[in-house]
């Protein structure tokens, strides 16, 4: 069997290329459709909220040495 390569794509974007070309991505639909402002401010809304939630509650209940098993799950 041959060894799995990326050549089979043609086209890779890893790194900051990547998230670039995401960022532009975004920008040219949020400009292009109105709609998807709305999906675009909702959707952020959500990801803030639930994460001004998990932060609150790791503020308020944080992990304690004894709660982490195994402790070396590696063995080193």
């Amino acid at each position: 069997m041959e060894p799995e390569s990326d050549s089979r794509s043609g086209f890779s974007l890893r790194g900051s290329a990547g998230l670039i070309v995401a960022v532009v991505v975004v920008a040219i639909l949020l400009i292009a459709l109105p709609a998807y402002r709305w999906f675009f401010l909702i959707s952020v809304l959500i990801g803030l909220i639930i994460a001004g939630g998990l932060a609150l509650w790791h503020k308020l209940h944080p992990i304690e040495e004894e709660d982490v098993e195994p402790k070396r799950p590696l063995g080193l």
